[in-house]
């Protein structure tokens, strides 16, 4: 028997806002988060632009003992998932840590701080700078770790690290377990702190936009004058729930996930393949027991990449035809790499719910070579549809699609 998964609760730290209220002006007026960076002053870098959330306190109510092991990224992921437990109306629940409850979490990599500690090391030759939770900050599945343990989770633990995809990954794999009967509920998503490294990796690919004085005007996903992505950062966490036991406790349902499709190219490290993304979709799609025409919205990974703008578009257009609704939040968000998936999944259920679907910013004249689509651009689109997917594409080809819809249907 399948279960049926529910969205309960969510939270978010972003360069837009940390809740609809604040992030859908910033949608409307198309105004996105894109600064110059001062401090990136490396030789040989080419970018100089990113989108930071700025003004995070961290977690200011909690002791350092408390704290130690969480570099930047965990704070973000901890602070966005006291969010969502409180929106879930689970906060102090028994729930948490009767053995019911995971966590499926993910990021690119953990704090670069702590990895520049072992770095240090191995140039100096001393271990100076290591202390007992150096590694625990560095991590890979940093995040899932100390939401686990500062929540008292007991159930599975599932780390989510494949890059751009690490987010949305880990809501398929916590609906799949949900579904399957494994955990009554999970905490999923992803996160990503800001490093200059990051911008580097996509530098050397000549993958990055050099709009250094206008950052205003980019990144520019599906526009004939994009000249690249801009790195991000942030957190989003969802509270995921089977059906009956949210309905049993009275609790609010902001959205239910009806289908998960991932996959792999299985051809080059970084090129993105049209052919798998778009069996991904329609992986995405039976997994949800519905037909292209029932999804009245698609939001891109749209990352303002050449290869990665044109293959997407030729996927989502064989599929869904030329008149679907799509659009990219990294427009306004830059990549947030592995915290993209979650955030923006959790604004194309809000825009599902609000009836309002945002623009991509910057697009004024869609390359030719991209297929034909329904590009909202300008102005912000009103649409009424019950499903939407939301899409990412990751470095190693790996492919992950999500199928949302309101509820009540």
């Amino acid at each position: 028997m399948n279960h049926r998964v529910v969205v309960t609760g969510i939270g978010a730290i972003t360069a837009i806002g940390s809740s609809w209220d604040e992030a859908q002006p910033r949608l409307e007026s198309g105004q996105n988060a894109v600064v110059y960076m001062d401090s990136w002053d490396y030789e040989g870098l080419y970018t100089r632009l990113a989108a930071p959330v700025i003004g995070f306190p961290g977690l200011p109510h909690l002791s350092r003992k408390r704290t130690r092991t969480m570099g930047r990224v965990s704070l973000m992921a901890v602070a966005a998932t006291e969010q969502a437990i409180h929106q879930a109306g689970l906060d102090g629940s028994e729930l948490l840590g009767s053995g019911s409850v995971g966590v499926a979490y993910g990021s690119s990599t953990g704090s670069t701080d702590a990895a520049m500690d072992f770095i240090r090391m191995l140039l100096d030759r001393k271990v100076d700078g290591i202390t007992a939770t150096t590694y625990l900050r560095m991590m890979s599945h940093t995040t899932p770790v100390n939401i686990a343990v500062h929540f008292g989770l007991t159930g599975r633990v599932i780390t989510s690290s494949s890059a751009c995809t690490s987010g949305s990954q880990a809501i398929g794999y916590a609906f799949e377990t949900i579904r399957s009967g494994r955990q009554l509920a999970m905490i999923a998503g992803g996160g990503e702190e800001l490093c200059p490294t990051e911008a580097a990796v996509f530098d050397t690919l000549y993958a990055t936009s050099t709009r250094n004085d206008a950052p205003e005007t980019t990144p520019r996903p599906f526009d004939k004058d994009r000249d690249g992505l801009v790195i991000g950062e942030g957190a989003c966490t969802f509270l995921l729930e089977e059906l009956e036991h949210a309905k049993a406790r009275g609790a609010k349902i902001l959205a239910e996930i009806i289908g998960f499709g991932t996959n792999c190219d299985g051809a080059h490290v970084t090129r993105p393949n049209r052919i798998t993304m778009g069996r991904c979709m329609e992986l995405g799609l039976a997994d949800a027991g519905l037909p292209p025409t029932a999804i009245g919205y698609v939001n891109a990974h749209g990352t303002a990449t050449e290869h990665g703008d044109i293959a997407e578009s030729h996927a989502t257009s064989e599929l869904f035809g030329p008149n679907i609704p799509i659009s990219s939040l990294k427009s306004y968000l830059g990549h947030s790499l592995g915290a993209c998936g979650a955030i923006e999944a959790w604004l194309t259920i809000e825009m599902m719910n609000h009836g309002w679907f945002a623009p991509t910013a910057n697009l004024e004249n869609v390359d030719p070579r991209c297929s034909e689509l329904d590009y909202i651009k300008g102005q912000g689109r009103r649409i009424a549809t019950d499903c939407v997917m939301s899409n990412n594409f990751a470095f190693g080809g790996i492919n992950t699609s999500l199928v949302l819809r309101r509820y009540p249907t």
